[in-house]
């Protein structure tokens, strides 16, 4: 038995809950971005982003919640939403606002998205296996 048929398939619904937290997370940032004016305004205000950047981060949130939910771009999406959490974390980082709620979210959901995909993708675990 190796290490990709030791895994019960109750992990693999695990890590599709996961990615769909992850997923659904995304989507709500990226409409969110492009559909709620006066919450994205306040938001772009307090971290220094220009309005004029909404439109591309708001497309880039979909677009990676897009990726990442399909099976065969899942990996590259995963890449991608690692990035994008990166950007969120760095930019509270850089704002001084510590271990604030948002970074603590971005980590989370960084941690989430690498944990469904493990869970739910052989091929990822027989790449790098945990071995007891």
């Amino acid at each position: 038995m190796g290490v990709v048929d030791s895994y019960p398939a109750a992990c693999a619904w695990v890590g599709a809950a996961l990615s769909a937290v992850v997923t659904l997370a995304l989507l709500a940032v990226g409409l969110k971005i492009l559909t709620s004016p006066s919450a994205r305004k306040a938001q772009f205000a307090a971290t220094g982003f220009p309005e004029t950047a909404a439109t591309p981060l708001g497309l880039m949130a979909l677009s990676c919640a897009v990726l990442f939910a399909i099976p065969q771009t899942a990996v590259l999406g995963a890449i991608l939403v690692t990035g994008f959490l990166g950007g969120a974390i760095c930019t509270h980082f850089r704002l001084g606002t510590l271990t604030s709620k948002p970074q603590i979210i971005s980590f989370v959901l960084g941690l989430m998205t690498w944990g469904g995909l493990y869970l739910r993708n052989d091929h990822l675990r027989s790449l790098l296996p945990f071995v007891a």
